[in-house]
């Protein structure tokens, strides 16, 4: 086996370990799909899939199959094919795939129904993915039938199917060290595609300019796609928590707001930095900016071991109703406003999420009704906001038009936490005295 492939298959013992005896998962990498006449959109295999392979093929289905202890890997696969290799890409082929990526057995995906109603004689669990119910659906109810009509032959039939995603999905959470090896990896590669972002702002005319020199730095650095597609959002776009047209022009007066991350074999990065077009904040966008800094670094304190995941979220919630209330923006009791969510037309949205492979990571952020505990190996994101539209009303229009939002990937570790997005300018001193070199640095390129 490619040592390449090793981190799949620690994943494959780990699930394994959790699964009962004479039980069968399935997991499929998906299909490619198309855009328009003759275009796919880019295939990337489903996470859960690429988790437990390391293999990025469409078309494919993983089955694993567990008797008496013992685990083995079957692979389906798309048979090499040299025309259609010629025109679309080479395949790995069924020939190459057990040594390549350590697996036991492989067939070409054509076998699926044949080879998966055999792996089911005498096993009584299988699991796939609920939330794939209905592409596993008709597939599963053909194997049912035929495997119950195999009871006169004294063989054994599934008598339970199980949510493979309430198992798989909980280890997901927790990464391992390769794992969190390449989530720095992802980070280090999405803080220099931010970077260049900023640098970018100086001479960019429209939002659509900053995102193409982020995605560049990234690709340049060995990221082969974005985690998801990058908010470039200028001046009130910013408000906007999604905005993904990327094709205003751009006011030098406005701070712009670009949330953005590469992807690294498989893994996700997540930033959100915000940061003046023109070099400098106005003193309304620096109270903002500083308040939401603030907030975070008061989240980012909170994220220990033991604590629920609530408590960053908590702690940026505080800060935010007190800065709000402090500039006049609310008025009234911190506590009274904090319990009737007084914050929520200017900070509607959680303080983060887990991270992993999907950059909304898979995982359960209650455990029985409660809040579950942080846990050494979680990574989840601190990212906390302000936002105050144009039309926001009963605010006082000097703090309109303007959004916020700074957003970092931090490791739960056993003594605290780990903060995997160093290496950004992030107080309004750091960013106006980088992006102040960074114009002496377009003009010294320039006078060259």
């Amino acid at each position: 086996m490619n040592d390449f492939y090793a981190l799949y298959a620690e994943h494959r013992q780990r699930l394994a370990a959790q699964l009962p005896d004479d039980s069968l998962v399935l997991v499929s990498s998906g299909k490619e799909l198309y855009r328009n006449r003759d275009v796919d959109y880019p295939f990337r295999a489903h996470s859960d899939f690429w988790y437990l392979s390391g293999f990025e093929e469409p078309e494919a289905v993983l089955v694993l199959e567990k008797n008496q202890g013992d685990l083995k890997t079957h692979l389906l696969l798309r048979p090499k094919d040299p025309l259609q290799e010629t025109w679309q890409g080479r395949r790995l082929g069924v020939d190459a795939a057990c040594e390549t990526l350590g697996i036991d057995a492989a067939y070409e995906i054509d076998e699926l129904h044949e080879t998966v109603l055999q792996l089911l004689e005498n096993k009584t669990q299988l699991y796939f993915s609920f939330g794939e119910f209905t592409d596993w659906a008709p597939f599963v109810d053909e194997w049912l039938t035929e495997s119950k009509a195999k009871h006169r032959q004294g063989i054994e039939t599934v008598t339970r199917l199980c949510d493979l995603d309430e198992v798989l999905h909980e280890q997901r959470l927790v990464k391992n060290p390769a794992e969190i090896a390449l989530l720095r990896k992802a980070a280090h590669i999405s803080v220099q595609g931010h970077l260049a972002a900023m640098s970018a702002a100086l001479e960019a005319e429209f939002e659509y300019q900053v995102q193409a020199e982020l995605e560049a730095t990234c690709r340049r650095l060995g990221s082969p796609r974005q985690s998801f597609n990058t908010i470039s959002a200028g001046g009130e776009n910013a408000c906007i928590l999604h905005y993904t047209e990327n094709n205003a022009t751009l006011n030098k007066n406005d701070l712009i707001l670009v949330d953005a991350g590469a992807e690294y074999r498989g893994y996700a990065g997540d930033i959100t930095t915000t940061f003046p077009i023109g070099g400098r904040f106005s003193p309304q966008q620096a109270q903002l900016y500083s308040l939401v800094l603030e907030a975070q670094q008061a989240a980012i304190a909170a994220v220990q071991p033991g604590v629920p995941y609530i408590a960053p979220h908590q702690a940026a919630v505080k800060i935010l109703t007190q800065g709000l209330l402090s500039l006049g923006i609310l008025n009234g009791d911190l506590d009274a406003l904090i319990a009737e969510d007084a914050y929520k037309p200017f900070y509607m949205h959680g303080t983060g999420h887990w991270l992993g492979m999907d950059v909304h990571d898979v995982g359960r952020y209650k455990l029985k009704g409660e809040w579950r505990p942080l846990e050494p190996g979680m990574v989840l994101t601190i990212e906390p906001g302000l936002y105050i539209s144009e039309t926001q009303i009963g605010v006082d229009e000097q703090w309109r038009g303007i959004g916020i939002r700074i957003e970092d990937d931090v490791l739960v570790t056993g003594e605290g936490h780990e903060v995997l997005t160093l290496g950004l300018p992030r107080t309004v001193q750091e960013i106006e005295s980088w992006m102040s070199s960074g114009a002496e640095r377009e003009m010294k390129q320039t006078a060259g």
